[in-house]
This record gives C-alpha cells, sequence and structure tokens, in this order.
C-alpha cells in the first residue's frame, strides 16, 4: 500500500505564499506523476498542476500559472507546491495525488486565504 502524507495547508491574506508539502511512502515501485487537486466548496475537485517523475516536466492550470510552482525530491518521494501570490479563490483543500499506475489520493489539506 501507498500512504501520502500532506502539510503546509493554514490561512493566509490574500497576496500571500504558502508551501504544501506532500510524501509518499510504502509499496511504491515507480512514479510516474505527481501532483495536486483542489477542491471548493460547493465545487468539483479540480487539476491544479502535476509533475513528471523522470523527466520533471510540469503542467499548470491557466488558473494558477505564474504563481504556483511544483517541485519534487526523488530521493525523498516528496513533491512540494509553492503558491504565491495567493488570491481568495485560490480556497480550497488541496489534495496530494500520485500515479503509481494508478491514483493514490492524500487526505487533503485546507488552504484557506483571506480578501
Amino acid at each position: 500500500q501507498v500512504q501520502l502524507v500532506e502539510s503546509g495547508g493554514g490561512l493566509v491574506q490574500a497576496g500571500g505564499s504558502l508551501r504544501l508539502s506532500c510524501a509518499a511512502s510504502g509499496s511504491i515501485f515507480s512514479i510516474n506523476t505527481m501532483g495536486w487537486y483542489r477542491q471548493a466548496p460547493g465545487k468539483e475537485r479540480e487539476f491544479v498542476v502535476r509533475i513528471s517523475w523522470s523527466g520533471g516536466s510540469r503542467y499548470y492550470a491557466d488558473s494558477v500559472k505564474g504563481r504556483f510552482t511544483i517541485s519534487r525530491d526523488n530521493a525523498k518521494n516528496t513533491v512540494y507546491l509553492q503558491m504565491n501570490s495567493l488570491k481568495p479563490e485560490d480556497t480550497a483543500v488541496y489534495y496530494c495525488v500520485v500515479n503509481i499506475g494508478q491514483r493514490v489520493w492524500g487526505q487533503g489539506t485546507q488552504v484557506t486565504v483571506s480578501s
């Protein structure tokens, strides 16, 4: 089994920054991608960003391009999400996801941006 442990959520004012972390552990033989989705109240879960584990290619949702940056530490099976210039519309529960041939989801971490 694979477990994901997320950290770094919290409350921040608009324009501020937060950094999320997600560490994968367990029976991991190969990671294809890791990334983040988010779900705001009353809305569907949406894609935010992902990174390929081998080549490091990054794919961002248009809504976060230029503000969010994903990075990885292969040795630690950990992915980081640096979120800058946060907006109230970024408020959501952020879910880490790892693709190991199937998707495994984290428990989610709350990010709240006040105006």
